[in-house]
């Protein structure tokens, strides 16, 4: 079921993206039809800004019967999308005094209240509080907030807010600078502003204002200050997949603000006019129009052959056109992606995360990449393109993505692998998206996750006993997934570190593995005997502590962790103190028991000994006259941050088969290096 499941999954994604990329707005509108609609011309009691005065730090709620009226121009339209659930007005069309923010839990409000519109609202019933440090009206939170509101439902919005019946203007925007977004203008907040001499930053250029589905921040800047202020994209806004004029102009957004961030929204891309050349960080033409003209084509294959050293400078007018077959989208790849040609493939290094919301970078599009200037060599043996760092390929920088990558406009196509076994890898092969038929994970790994600490390895086999290295990082957003432990395909990129191959999925689809193994068996996890994952706090009697040297013991906590307590122990208090100290399992029967296991996750911060666990079939009382058996868990050897938990995997207990079992951690410190070792979720497993 779980591969039918992940089919139809796939359909419906590739179905949906043909639909996103066929439905592309032109940002040209019908004015929309407002018969019908109810209109009313009221008096208003008091401006907008003093209504502003009214909130105080405090929620301010206008009481049922208050006959309060404030008007208002509507500055905003969101028609495109780009703007939710929000009304923004200012006191006049032209030359505002005082700009306002109206939340209300209903979209298409250009339908009865369009730009220009002319609006009265009854205060009655409603509150002012504010979001992100900006006071705004809605109605009070039941549940008693102290500063902020909840938006105007729905059905009360047409008892609320009146559009005039008679007046709807023009809104003229105001003038502003960027130097001039501080905290003295944010009676402005609201209102529509134009900043000229605009420019989008040139990191984002020739990317689209927002990937799908996702609001980001776009920085946009002007002649009259260094700094840089923030144009805020939905990625449901009909013009998401625009490209961003890459010129300098004329900006025309709402002004807002976000705690201390000021930032703007586009209400329809026809308001922009930034297309004038040269731009005032001297860029003097529009570069994301790419042209073949002077440009000679290479493949992968010869690209790879321009690498005569470590790091070789391409001087020639090239470019590669590839597909790419591997980007960050899942956390797995950190600043680059992978291209591929009929010839081959090849890692792309730049210095950006989340390349995979540049549609340039995409899965499945085709790139054409500039090369004249940029460097390709060996790096740990594996042949990358990039820019020098410490005399060897580096990543392409942020402020240069736009001079070498060019959208090809093409649609995204499937990415066929390349199908291999593990014995016929060649070199030839590194980069490639690729295919292995029937492999598992070796038995050591299995019950383990992904990743635990830092980068981690996983061995896979074929069932000739050949192994390859699945490399996964703890930023994946699968590494904490539980391998699994069938037979199935695996697909991933191809790459070398120092001769040895290694393997790197971007999803968990990359390793479904379903089938039997290839002993036939079906692998079933050992029944957990006894298990203490410490979460009440406290050490139970099922535990003995030793304290053979130094005051310090072993405890538990929950620092970092929220409710959910691991043991510790921690030689440092105040300065670095000599210690030893034992904690010690009960015992556990493993009589008539044919495998056996220990399994549990540790964290490891600053410097000192490693911690070391044995186990016992004698305790005697005294862990000096104990005979204890060196136990080889996997530890956490990350000793610069707490929180990355490392599984010890399943560490055999064979050796102990019919006897009792205990199982004892040693914690040792001295004057100089003091470590804090942590256990949690301790099982003891048998069959």
């Amino acid at each position: 079921m779980k591969k039918y499941n992940s089919i139809l999954k796939y359909i419906f994604v590739v179905i949906a993206s043909l639909f996103i990329t066929g439905c592309v707005h032109d940002d040209k509108y019908d004015e929309p039809n407002l018969d019908g609609y109810q209109c009313a011309d009221l008096t208003a009691t008091m401006t907008l800004t003093e209504l502003r005065a009214k909130y105080v730090g405090a929620v301010y709620a206008f009481p049922d019967d208050s006959k309060d009226v404030v008007e208002g121009y509507v500055s905003s339209t969101d028609e495109t999308g780009n703007i939710y659930k929000t009304i923004y007005i200012q006191d006049k069309a032209e030359n505002p005094t005082q700009g306002f923010v109206i939340s209300v839990d209903m979209v298409s409000t250009y339908t009865r209240y369009p730009q220009g519109s002319k609006i009265y609202i009854k205060l009655a019933g409603l509150a002012l509080g504010t979001y992100g440090g900006v006071v705004q009206l809605g109605v009070k939170d039941p549940a008693g907030s102290a500063t902020s509101v909840l938006r105007v439902p729905e059905k009360l919005v047409p008892s609320k807010i009146f559009r005039s019946c008679s007046v709807r203007e023009t809104i003229v925007p105001k003038l502003m600078t960027s130097a001039q977004m501080i905290t003295a203008n944010d009676k402005y907040i609201g209102c529509l502003i134009q900043m000229d001499n605009a420019e989008f930053d040139n990191r984002i250029l020739c990317t689209n204002f927002a990937p799908n589905g996702v609001t980001v921040d776009r920085i946009i800047r002007d002649n009259s200050t260094t700094t840089t202020r923030v144009v805020r994209n939905s990625g449901y806004a009909s013009f998401a997949n625009q490209i961003l004029p890459s010129g300098n102009g004329k900006f025309v957004g709402i002004y807002s603000k976000f705690n201390s961030t000021y930032q703007m929204y586009i209400n329809k891309v026809t308001d922009l006019d930034m297309n004038k050349f040269p731009r005032l960080d001297g860029i003097a033409s529009n570069p994301c129009q790419y042209s073949d003209a002077g440009l000679t084509s290479k493949t992968v294959a010869e690209v790879k052959q321009l690498a005569t050293s470590s790091l070789t400078l391409i001087n020639g007018d090239f470019v590669l056109k590839a597909k790419v077959t591997a980007n960050d989208r899942s956390g797995n790849l950190f600043k680059y992606v992978y291209v591929e040609d009929a010839t081959g493939g090849i890692r792309i290094n730049i210095d950006k995360a989340d390349l995979y919301n540049d549609s340039r970078f995409a899965v499945g599009k085709e790139v054409y990449i500039k090369l004249k200037n940029l460097y390709v060599g060996a790096v740990s043996g594996e042949i990358q393109v990039g820019s020098p760092f410490n005399g060897a390929v580096g990543r392409i920088a942020e402020t240069d993505i736009y001079k070498y990558f060019f959208d090809s406009n093409k649609p995204s196509t499937a990415v066929v692998p390349t199908e291999k076994t593990i014995t016929q890898l060649t070199a030839g092969d590194v980069g490639k998206w690729v295919k292995f038929k029937n492999l598992q994970f070796i038995a050591g790994d299995l019950e383990k996750v992904y990743a635990s600490g830092a980068v981690t390895n996983r061995t896979l086999e074929d069932c000739s006993g050949n192994k390859i290295i699945l490399r996964t990082s703890n930023f994946a957003d699968f590494a904490g997934t539980t391998i699994e432990a069938g037979k199935g395909d695996v697909y991933g990129v191809l790459s070398v570190f120092n001769g040895v191959y290694q393997l790197w999925i971007t999803d968990i689809l990359g390793a479904d593995l379903d089938n039997t193994r290839c002993d036939g068996t079906i692998y079933t996890p050992l029944p957990v005997l006894y298990g203490d994952g410490f979460a009440a706090g406290g050490l139970n009697a099922d535990w003995t502590t030793v304290s053979v040297t130094g005051t310090q013991a072993w405890t538990t906590s929950n620092t970092g962790n929220g409710t959910n307590y691991y043991a510790v122990m921690n030689g440092f208090a105040g300065v670095s103190n000599a210690n030893e100290d034992w904690m010690i399992s009960k015992s556990v029967s493993l009589v008539g028991k044919t495998k056996a296991a220990v399994n549990f996750i540790s964290d490891v911060r600053y410097s000192g000994n490693a911690l070391q666990v044995y186990a016992t079939e004698n305790y005697t009382g005294n862990p000096a006259t104990t005979t204890w058996v060196l136990l080889p868990a996997a530890l956490d050897t990350n000793t610069a941050a707490f929180g990355d938990w490392v599984s010890s995997g399943n560490v055999d207990l064979s050796a102990f088969l019919g006897k009792n079992v205990r199982i004892g951690f040693k914690y040792t410190s001295t004057t100089s290096a003091s470590a804090t070792w942590e256990i949690d979720d301790f099982k003891i497993k048998g069959l």
